[in-house]
């Protein structure tokens, strides 16, 4: 009576899986684990960080075109010439051709040395329209336009290694929320186990008072009592270890971990339908080859690698820049004459060519390696995922199988369990028997609950390989 009364009072105290859980704690459903786990999980966030800061590069990569205003000006104080001259210039980068379109005014007043003529203006100034443009160096690309093309495919990458870490972070989420479950189901499996011997105890102390069963039958059901309560603590620790995982993912609306509890362990009926399983035959395995975003990150990668090995062969060329100005005096003839009035259409060019050329050839050498590096590396990978694809959809085939046998096995088990019940109340049966059939049921149960959560896991794990982002929580637009 004395251990019957100290096992009762400790399960009391433990957590229960009875069914008095307040209406206000709602099932845990894997659903609002991905959106904790999505919206704050630090991987994700820190992958969030690095794509604005992508963005910011881009940005900055736009500055190359911005609009540029400069001005100068110098005024003789002493001296025997008083020339006084401002000018201001405006410059806009283009990206067709390298070109560069500005516009420039200048005025000036007095007189100027010989060698100083080109300051004269006329008395309202001298206005200059004019485009740079490159022929062959710069005229498809140059420092600048592929500053703004890597930083943009820089971007993208983040974009995709925000999809990864997503991908992988949600997967892992939805692995530890079924072990969470399977814990907790076991744990309920054992409970149920333990309350059985111990309401079997009282019935027991009346029978062997009245002289129908011998006093052997109360010891030999406090060893199982014993032997049970040892599975009951053992789950108890599986269990609290699964939630402490599963606080991981689950996360509160400051980011904080948030531990479930026993009461939040949703029943069998929402589990949700598994999805049917496909063959490799069915699936369209360049698609989703094209999907995955480790590949695509080495894609992109290999589009930045071009970039390079274009910028570098573009040193190579002789540069031959042409500019074509136009050039207008305002107002009246100043003081350096008729020269400067009327209107001047200028041409002109500036021709340079590489002799030696040794660093664009060795950064043409470095760039060609580095993209045969990343096509190597998306063709392993390539491979790789398709292995991996088949592992995986044979691991989901596999745990579909055993989870069916074990629930077989839990549904003939339960037979044999209620049918010894039935004959041991009848007194055609041993106890002892009573007692296997019971955790030989239970056994059964814990199996089925094991190969369930395998099943999920694979289930997971599938749709990861698949990048399927509805299953895994993720929103469309991540």
């Amino acid at each position: 009576m004395i251990l019957r009364t100290f096992l009762i009072l400790a399960l009391s105290v433990a957590p229960s899986l009875r069914a008095d859980v307040p209406a206000a704690e709602m099932p845990l459903l894997p659903e609002e684990v991905l959106a904790a786990s999505e919206e704050h999980f630090p991987s994700i966030l820190k992958a969030l960080a690095q794509r604005q800061a992508a963005v910011g590069r881009v940005t900055e990569s736009l500055g190359a075109f911005d609009l540029v205003f400069g001005a100068d000006g110098f005024d003789r104080v002493d001296g025997f010439y008083d020339g006084t001259a401002i000018g201001g210039k405006v410059i806009k980068p283009l990206r067709p051709l390298g070109a560069q379109l500005y516009g420039e005014y200048s005025l000036s007043n007095g007189d100027f040395p010989i060698y100083e003529d080109e300051y004269f203006t006329n008395n309202g100034g001298t206005a200059k329209l004019g485009v740079l443009f490159s022929v062959f160096r710069d005229r498809d690309i140059d420092s600048r336009r592929f500053g703004q093309i890597d930083a943009e495919l820089a971007l993208v990458q983040a974009e995709l290694d925000v999809l990864l870490t997503k991908v992988g972070v949600q997967q892992r989420a939805l692995a530890a929320y079924w072990r969470w479950v399977a814990a907790g189901q076991e744990l309920a499996v054992y409970d149920n186990l333990l309350r059985i011997a111990l309401e079997r105890e009282t019935g027991l102390e009346r029978e062997v008072t009245s002289g129908r069963r011998a006093a052997i039958f109360i010891t030999e059901n406090r060893q199982n009592i014993t032997r049970r309560q040892t599975l009951m603590t053992g789950a108890r620790r599986d269990f609290e270890v699964a939630a402490n995982q599963l606080a991981f993912y689950l996360r509160d609306e400051t980011g904080q971990p948030l531990t479930p509890d026993v009461q939040r362990l949703p029943a069998e009926e929402q589990f949700g339908v598994l999805p049917p399983v496909p063959t490799i035959a069915s699936l369209d395995v360049p698609a989703l080859l094209e999907q995955r975003p480790e590949l695509r990150i080495l894609q992109t990668g290999a589009e930045r690698a071009l970039q390079k090995i274009a910028l570098s062969e573009n040193e190579l060329k002789p540069r031959l820049d042409l500019n074509l100005e136009l050039a207008e005096g305002i107002g009246s003839i100043g003081e350096g004459g008729a020269s400067r009035d009327g209107t001047d259409a200028i041409v002109g060019f500036t021709f340079t060519v590489p002799l030696e050329r040794r660093q664009a050839k060795g950064k043409i050498t470095q760039a060609r390696a580095e993209l045969e590096s990343l096509r190597q590396d998306q063709r392993r990978l390539e491979d790789q995922v398709e292995i991996e694809l088949r592992n995986i959809l044979l691991e989901l085939d596999t745990a579909r199988e055993l989870m069916d046998l074990a629930k077989q096995d839990v549904e003939l088990s339960e037979t044999m369990r209620r049918a010894e019940v039935r004959r041991f109340e009848q007194g055609a049966s041993d106890f002892f028997l009573v007692n296997i059939r019971e955790e030989t049921a239970a056994d059964a149960r814990v199996r089925f609950y094991t190969a369930y959560q395998r099943t999920r896991v694979a289930q997971a794990n599938f749709d990861a390989a698949t990048v399927n982002l509805s299953r895994l929580g993720i929103d469309e637009g991540f």
